[in-house]
């Protein structure tokens, strides 16, 4: 398994879909996963930490986990099921808590999640070799320029 951070959210044009973008903590690949708007609200709320007056979603979700004695411990993204089409496909994660308590969840909620609860987020060798992009040197700027929109971007962007 491999660790992986999470470099931040974008809106993808022409298409106007949100995209959660992953890096491997040790190495060159990214993961990009497209993702609902909702979701990118709380994945780049999560990041900029920014605190709701009433708690969000996620936030509850956390809430609950730790008033129920529990601890989400890490989150992996398990694999990509293709559609068939060559357009993409649907990623699938785990919820590991403690005691051994694995749940199914959809990668931008478990990623939302795992921000809010400080755990890692993982995954396999053979997912990163399957779906990793390997960014050249010279595309390096790109990725410090979509840190700096990261920086400027606010999750009202995502709203619909």
């Amino acid at each position: 398994m491999k660790e992986l951070d999470v470099l931040g959210v974008r809106v993808e044009m022409p298409t106007n879909s949100p995209i959660v973008l992953l890096r491997e903590r040790d190495g060159q690949r990214y993961v990009p996963i497209w993702i609902g708007a909702p979701e990118a609200t709380a994945i780049a709320y999560a990041q900029q930490g920014v605190e709701p007056p009433r708690p969000l979603t996620h936030d509850l979700m956390v809430s609950m986990i730790e008033a129920l004695g529990r601890r989400l411990e890490k989150v992996h993204i398990t694999k990509l099921e293709r559609d068939g089409t060559g357009s993409g496909g649907i990623f699938y994660a785990d919820l590991y808590f403690d005691g051994g308590t694995v749940l199914s969840a959809r990668p931008s909620d478990a990623i939302a999640l795992a921000l809010r609860a400080a755990t890692p987020i993982l995954a396999p060798e053979e997912l990163l070799d399957e779906v990793g992009v390997t960014m050249a040197v010279e595309e390096e700027d790109e990725v410090e320029r979509f840190r700096a929109f990261l920086d400027n971007v606010s999750a009202e962007d995502f709203e619909e």
